[in-house]
């Protein structure tokens, strides 16, 4: 049985653990106001950039900008992977892994080639071992000091740079999106070409009004797309940075709880040897008196 030092070096080490993870949570927790107002207020704004994306492309005569039409081919397909860099986050990067994992094997099922964009650490770490060969880029420290528009526009950029270069047909992007800070669902949104409108609606068309776009719907295109883009992905941002926090601030009370539960559970051990050290010492003393 262990020693009355070896419970107290243990109960010190944990409670050492629980204030780390206290303190964790407590600026995730205030980090996690912040995201979750951002993801909130870019939602509208991104819904409404695909509304009006839908209208013109419905109302667009032509073949299209590329990033509208496609290469008209899906036979490669990017799949971007949008993780965090750190960990101590719960499930948020493996779900996302795991989802991934998932994509990536259906279409190498149905005979595409698939390439890989990673977007986080964490989300490269766990994809190497098994589809190391299909990671093509990965894009790190994004969100330092504070997650910007910048940082959308770096990652649209190099998709960007990418279809020029018809290093893929379709881009797919998987991330977690917000809904509370127990709860994030894994989302797998299609960017390049747009996904069509849904069937059935009316083209650029509110209240019973048509709307006619000038100059033209090509030159309004030509400027909308790329800016959409990055709209799409500063939205997949920050509804990760929200679903990050909340995820960590959940691990970090579960693990401040559980370090609760062993801190008690030694410390009644600890009790226990204590007590049956001293019933030991007692029962020595009175035998050494009674056979005196």
């Amino acid at each position: 049985m262990p020693s009355l030092k070896t419970f107290r070096l243990r109960i010190r080490s944990v409670q050492s653990t629980q204030k780390i993870t206290k303190a964790m949570k407590m600026v995730a927790a205030a980090k996690l106001r912040r995201a979750q107002e951002q993801a909130m207020a870019a939602r509208p704004y991104a819904e409404a950039m695909d509304k009006v994306l839908a209208a013109l492309g419905q109302s667009f005569k032509g073949t299209g900008p590329r990033l509208l039409a496609g290469t008209g081919s899906d036979q490669v397909q990017l799949v971007i992977v949008a993780t965090a860099d750190r960990g101590l986050c719960g499930a948020f990067n493996s779900s996302i892994v795991r989802e991934a994992r998932r994509f990536v094997r259906a279409l190498v099922n149905e005979g595409k080639t698939v390439k890989i964009l990673c977007v986080g650490r964490k989300g490269r770490d766990q994809l190497r071992r098994d589809f190391g060969s299909m990671i093509i880029d990965t894009i790190t420290d994004l969100g330092r000091p504070r997650l910007s528009f910048a940082d959308a526009q770096k990652v649209a950029t190099r998709l960007t740079e990418l279809f020029d270069a018809n290093e893929f047909d379709v881009a797919t992007v998987i991330f977690n999106r917000f809904k509370s800070a127990m709860t994030q669902t894994v989302t797998v949104q299609q960017l390049i070409p747009p996904p069509p409108p849904e069937a059935g609606g009316a083209p650029a068309t509110a209240g019973g009004a048509v709307y006619e776009f000038e100059p033209d719907e090509a030159d309004i295109l030509a400027d909308l797309l790329p800016r959409n883009l990055t709209v799409q992905i500063f939205r997949v941002l920050l509804e990760n940075a929200a679903s990050f926090y909340g995820s960590q601030m959940t691990a970090m009370d579960n693990a401040s709880r559980n370090a609760g539960d062993v801190i008690r559970k030694l410390t009644l051990q600890m009790n226990r040897t204590r007590q049956a050290s001293i019933t030991k010492e007692l029962i020595e003393i009175i035998s050494g008196a009674e056979a005196l």
